[in-house]
């Protein structure tokens, strides 16, 4: 099994800063992608930005250039920096890992975190 939990939330004024952190933990042989999604109340859960092993980092439109993820492999670590944050980023936001738990085999998981709350407000 693959826990991932998440930490770094909570309410800040728009404009200001928080560091989202995720670490994986459990049976895990390697990881490829890592990202964080969200999702605000009455809408679908969106991806904010993705981070894969290999490969150029995506981000949403309506993060770039205020957002930025990075991971710490030895760790199985991922972060997400935000920066200049606006009330329409409030929402939950989850951690999700894509991994390859068991050695010997191709197969690989979708993990999930327990969500994190992020609310901008003044």
């Amino acid at each position: 099994q693959v826990q991932l939990v998440e930490s770094g939330g909570g309410l800040v004024q728009p404009g200001g800063s928080l560091r989202l952190s995720c670490v994986a933990s459990g049976s895990i042989v390697s990881i490829n992608a890592m990202g964080w999604y969200r999702q605000a109340p009455g809408k679908q859960r969106e991806l904010v930005a993705v981070k894969p092993s290999g490969g150029s980092t995506n981000y949403a439109d309506s993060v770039k250039g205020r957002f930025t993820i990075s991971r710490d492999n030895a760790k199985n670590t991922v972060y997400l920096q935000m920066n200049s944050l606006k009330p329409e980023d409030t929402a939950v936001y989850y951690c999700n890992a894509d991994v390859v738990p068991y050695r010997g085999t191709d197969y690989r998981a979708m993990y999930w975190g327990q969500g994190t709350q992020v609310t901008v407000s003044s």
